[in-house]
């Protein structure tokens, strides 16, 4: 079973990453009170845990609360799960109009059944996504999210972290990009802004 066990605050640094830059934002994410990071069109196909081929066309009429990150991340992701796992609870009923989304930017080490253990273990309505490193790095640029390897001098191949851009990103019902949140951003915050976005798609 996966631990949840705290990490080492130096170690934590290297799952950072630099945020997109702001731009203006379109009406549904000013709706959000939020900047927008330019240019992102999201847009993936990678494999579930169940091995099924998943893009963002597969949640049509269901908003996506995605992110990107790996499985022995010390920090920041399981922090942002746990996150997703407060906002989902907050939700209530109309968590059902969203699916939540965690994407390795490591796939070499996170497999399926990884992915699907290491989810599992903060919400079983988390969705971890894996695919080849092409596909894997399609995603995250059309995300704008920046991911690299960081091996110390000497290391084994299989010793190595991940730098990567860390928060949540917002898909309304049509896979269109509504607003980006912050790493760290307080779960009812969170939550409070998905459902009023759900409000104004008329989502009961």
């Amino acid at each position: 079973m996966v631990r949840l066990s705290a990490a080492a605050v130096l170690l934590a640094a290297l799952c950072r990453g630099p945020l997109a830059a702001a731009q203006s934002a379109p009406p549904s994410a000013h709706l959000l009170g939020a900047e927008v990071p330019a240019g992102i069109a999201p847009r993936y196909l990678l494999m579930s845990p169940q091995g099924r081929a998943v893009s963002q066309e597969d949640f049509r009429g269901r908003f996506q609360l995605v992110t990107f990150g790996f499985v022995s991340c010390p920090d920041v992701c399981p922090t942002t799960l746990l996150e997703f796992r407060h906002v989902l609870a907050l939700l209530g009923e109309r968590a059902a109009r969203l699916q939540a989304i965690f994407i390795t930017v490591d796939p070499e080490r996170d497999t399926p059944a990884v992915l699907r253990e290491y989810t599992a273990a903060f919400d079983s309505r988390i969705l971890g996504l894996s695919g080849s490193a092409e596909l894997v790095r399609r995603a995250a640029d059309s995300f704008r999210v920046q991911y690299e390897q960081v091996r110390e001098p000497g290391a084994a191949p299989g010793q190595y972290t991940m730098n990567h851009t860390a928060g949540m990103y917002l898909l309304d019902g049509r896979g269109q990009f509504l607003t980006k949140f912050a790493y760290a951003m307080p779960a009812a915050e969170i939550a409070a802004r998905i459902g009023a976005a759900m409000t104004a798609a008329g989502i009961p």
